[in-house]
């Protein structure tokens, strides 16, 4: 018999975040963009447009999962793929959420209903029986089909996991510099993108070196690029991992979300949720990840196995607002983690391996 789906409620929830003050009203932004998705929405529904789910990887571990997807309205023929298209990125930005839409979400024949908030996300904990592995949960909006959302289910035995950034980290961005990444974001194609050297093999050499141990894609970048980057991801043959992005627009208290808080709460986050994981956490010295690394490891020493710091090249150091580097180098980190850090994923291999943490 299946067991009952339901929120985590009570002292039954898993590690959340801090609660966050109330905002008695909206940014005016935030009011704006409301007022503008409002009335296209009510023309767009009155030429057939409907609500679709775009589903993305959550995880969770025996007991529980967090189910991540968003709800933004479409075309007919784009509900029944039940994704967005391969085009340029500025499309992927171009969409209409449908708001406080209601989603059912289905796992083993039982069903619980949630709300998607005001930009058409859904990100909630649910219980159920899960399986250590890829699960995956049912999703579904009223009169159209529904989609399956991978769920990567970490094994209580599991004690070490990875944590990635993305942008020149795996993949060359050259951010922050706010022309070149507008155009890397809004009109390259993605087949344009070209991957990080070495950084697809030191993964895999890692997730094979750690049976088990699950892969994090944390990221700055908006939930408008998911399935993009998942496919990039999957196209250079990084392993599969859930992403953890950040929303796009105004906030409800400001125009953009703090990309930086972004991070530092999703560490947080998952250092109460999986307790006994430690993380080697790699990002690049482009822009904020080491400031952010070291905060994280001072403040949860036992949570971090080590840091690995993609170094830029110097023309990239100057493009994304840095200076260079010096090249090669292995050192402590403040509590006496290993800090790493060299220009490519065959440097860090090496540097990770006489470090003795594969």
């Amino acid at each position: 018999m299946a067991r009952p789906l339901r929120l985590w409620h009570c002292c039954r929830v898993p590690p959340t975040p801090p609660d966050q003050l109330a905002v008695p009203q909206l940014h005016r932004a935030a009011r704006f963009e409301d007022a503008v998705h409002g009335l296209v929405e009510r023309r767009l529904r009155r030429t057939g447009w409907q609500p679709n789910i775009i589903a993305y990887a959550g995880y969770g571990a025996p007991g529980w999962a967090r189910v991540l997807c968003r709800v933004l309205l479409g075309r007919p023929d784009t509900r029944r793929r039940g994704r967005l298209d391969k085009v340029r990125g500025w499309r992927s930005f171009a969409t209409l959420p449908a708001k406080h839409v209601k989603v059912t979400i289905e796992v083993d024949g039982v069903r619980q209903e949630v709300t998607a908030d005001r930009s058409g996300f859904v990100d909630t904990v649910i219980e159920a029986d899960f399986t250590p592995g890829w699960g995956c949960v049912r999703l579904s909006v009223a009169d159209a089909e529904p989609v399956e959302a991978l769920v990567r289910v970490l094994d209580p035995a599991v004690r070490f996991g990875i944590l990635s950034d993305i942008d020149d980290t795996v993949m060359v961005t050259a951010l922050p510099r706010p022309l070149l990444a507008a155009w890397n974001t809004f009109v390259l194609d993605e087949h344009a993108r070209t991957a990080v050297p070495g950084m697809a093999v030191l993964y895999e050499r890692l997730a094979t070196a750690h049976p088990g141990a699950p892969v994090f894609y944390l990221s700055t970048g908006a939930w408008n690029v998911a399935p993009t980057l998942t496919r990039f991801l999957s196209r250079h043959l990084y392993p599969a991992g859930p992403l953890l992005l950040t929303d796009w627009g105004p906030t409800a208290d400001r125009w953009f979300r703090s990309g930086r808080e972004h991070k530092r709460a999703t560490l947080a986050r998952l250092s109460r949720e999986f307790p006994e994981v430690r993380w080697l956490l790699i990002g690049d010295d482009g822009q904020h990840d080491p400031e952010i690394y070291r905060e994280f490891a001072a403040a949860h020493p036992d949570h971090v196995a080590g840091v690995a710091i993609r170094q830029l090249s110097p023309t990239q150091s100057v493009l994304a607002g840095s200076l260079p580097a010096p090249a090669g180098r292995s050192s402590s980190g403040p509590i006496g983690q290993k800090w790493l850090s060299a220009p490519d994923g065959a440097g860090l291999w090496k540097l990770l391996r006489e470090a003795d943490l594969v």
